[in-house]
């Protein structure tokens, strides 16, 4: 089950769209660990850009602690690496 783990209060620019990030999570089934990743909503209402699996943390907690410590610099890699997955998905 996907939990909502945090909503980034830094906003990312891209051309005329601003994505705001939030990163989700989901407990794994086979070994009980917690992997995160980053969903990027654009202002301009087109589709969420998903990166893939950014991080594996122990716990729920410990995957919290991860997605606060998020800095801008990481974001935009992370934009940058959903932005790429899209297109290679299309």
């Amino acid at each position: 089950m996907v939990v909502p783990i945090h909503e980034l209060t830094t906003s990312l620019r891209v051309g005329e769209v601003v994505y705001v990030a939030r990163v989700l999570g989901a407990r794994r089934d086979d070994d009980g660990l917690w992997e995160g990743w980053i969903e990027f909503v654009p202002s301009d209402g087109t589709a969420t850009l998903t990166t893939a699996r950014e991080t594996v943390q122990s716990s729920l907690h410990a995957l919290r602690y991860w997605a606060l410590g998020l800095e801008p610099t990481y974001l935009e890699g992370a934009l940058t690496r959903a932005i790429d997955l899209a297109r290679r998905a299309a």
